[in-house]
């Protein structure tokens, strides 16, 4: 037993000190991550957490095959309607457990409609071309042959190599599309689903274009947006669905401030033109990729989705100010920015910095996070290899809602840049500015989000007393916090 408690108090100690390391001394800069809320948390280790709530349409009803599901049959619809107000749509597939998921029950459903009509015993046929944005030019890995794209798009028999053409890109600018030349491969190749999105994403998509070239084709592909990273820019950054996209996934735990789940959305009223698309999509979500989807952190996306709905349009623009301010100062600190100054250098919450000229791109990122600022290293379009990769990406998002503002990333850009361009130690002096930004915003206020985290905890546990010690310590954490500022 002495063995056991000394696992559980050496485990418990690494995982404190890296929760302070994380929450209370560090920036984090990764634009893929963000810190959910105290009630999300708290959502997330509540009794659903444990239960299963499996269920398909059967001959036109909702059929659940577990008792004890009311509570979250209620909280899927509810979380359903508050993303369809979100994101202008009827229609919203919750079970993917992850952003790549949703992808891959897209993928699945694809190729299930396209065989919906094929003759008894024809075997059944894969996706014949998908257009999508080239890895080394930022597109996601889930949307490559290598990701979930994988067996759900024929070869080509000369090459061996996957039936998929990539977007064109400017020349004096590889991180926008252009229009010209897609608008000639679109033709040449007429693909049958176009994907979107990116995880080094710093521009629009050219959705409306593509959809006004394609809306009058006999057969015309579908439109798919990976909006994982910019899911909580839905709006002021892009709004898809209404320039043309069919559809749209994502992960919910980057710009949008949720759990680690993944969704799909779109309308598909009957009588549409895809709505058997819709169908397929539900059933490859279940019984096709899910079975438990994670009930307590489906709690949580409910939460989430109160807090986007509600602080949105002050989150959201605040984060575009913040990344182009950001931007701004790095560059007047003499540290490369990739993009054009026209633009602000972003139009989400990603500032991409070529760092080349300093080393290589893992070695710079192992300095900044030695400095207590975390980002992640990132091949740029010209870079022949991840392994030499010469960029840095970085996102605004999470240190956006502790509080940062322009002036504050100003203030930050000075640290990244001695670390860059100097070589110089700035670990305290990161530790000490981090100070100032312990309060989460674009949620309910902290005095009222203890109150309730410490009954929903008292009753998850039921230990006599349990609510009013995790307040108390709670209010001591705060307090504590507050006096070493």
């Amino acid at each position: 037993m002495s063995s056991f408690n000394e696992k559980i108090q050496s485990l418990a100690q690494k995982i404190i000190r890296n929760n302070m390391w994380r929450q209370r001394e560090s920036i984090n800069l990764i634009p893929s991550e963000s810190t959910p809320s105290l009630l999300v948390k708290m959502c997330e280790i509540s009794d659903p957490a444990g239960r299963y709530a499996e269920h398909r349409t059967m001959k036109g009803q909702e059929v659940y095959f577990y008792q004890g599901t009311d509570f979250i049959r209620e909280i899927e619809i509810e979380t359903q309607q508050e993303l369809g107000r979100l994101f202008g749509c009827s229609e919203v597939e919750l079970r993917p457990v992850s952003g790549q998921m949703a992808n891959e029950v897209v993928f699945k459903a694809m190729v299930r409609f396209l065989n919906r009509d094929r003759p008894n015993g024809q075997p059944m046929r894969k996706m014949r071309l998908v257009m999508n944005n080239a890895l080394n030019r930022g597109g996601h890995l889930s949307s490559q042959p290598m990701g979930a794209l994988f067996n759900f798009v024929d070869e080509d028999p000369e090459t061996g190599k996957e039936k998929v053409v990539n977007f064109p890109v400017l020349a004096e600018n590889p991180y926008k599309p252009d229009p010209e030349k897609l608008g000639e491969l679109m033709s040449q190749h007429k693909p049958e689903l176009v994907v979107f999105g990116k995880s080094m994403f710093i521009y629009q998509e050219p959705i409306r274009f593509v959809s006004d070239m394609v809306k009058d084709w006999d057969d015309r592909p579908v439109i798919m947006y990976d909006m994982a990273h910019v899911l909580g820019l839905y709006g002021i950054f892009q709004e898809p669905l209404a320039e043309g996209a069919d559809v749209i996934t994502g992960s919910t735990h980057k710009t949008f401030f949720g759990p680690q789940r993944g969704l799909v959305a779109g309308n598909f009223p009957k009588g549409s033109r895809f709505r058997k698309l819709w169908l397929d999509i539900k059933s490859r979500a279940f019984p096709g990729s899910t079975s438990n989807h994670h009930l307590g952190t489906l709690l949580a996306l409910l939460t989430a989705t109160y807090e986007m709905n509600q602080f949105k349009q002050e989150y959201q623009t605040q984060v575009q100010k913040n990344a182009k301010a950001y931007a701004r100062a790095l560059k007047k600190r003499g540290v490369p920015v990739e993009g054009d100054e026209k633009d602000g250098y972003t139009q989400t919450h990603q500032v991409l910095i070529r760092i080349k000229k300093y080393g290589n791109g893992m070695d710079i990122a192992r300095k900044l996070e030695e400095n207590n600022i975390l980002t992640n290293y990132q091949a740029l379009p010209d870079d022949e290899t991840f392994l030499e990769p010469s960029g840095i990406r970085t996102g605004v998002q999470e240190m956006t809602r502790f509080g940062m503002k322009e002036k504050d990333f100003d203030v930050l850009s000075g640290f990244v840049a001695d670390v860059i361009l100097e070589n110089r130690d700035v670990k305290e002096k990161v530790r000490e500015f981090r100070q100032n930004f312990l309060d989460m915003k674009f949620c309910l206020p902290a005095k009222e989000s203890i109150q309730v985290a410490a009954e929903i905890f008292q009753s998850i546990f039921s230990y006599p007393g349990f609510g009013e010690l995790f307040i108390k310590s709670l209010e001591n954490n705060i307090k504590n916090s507050k006096e070493v500022r």
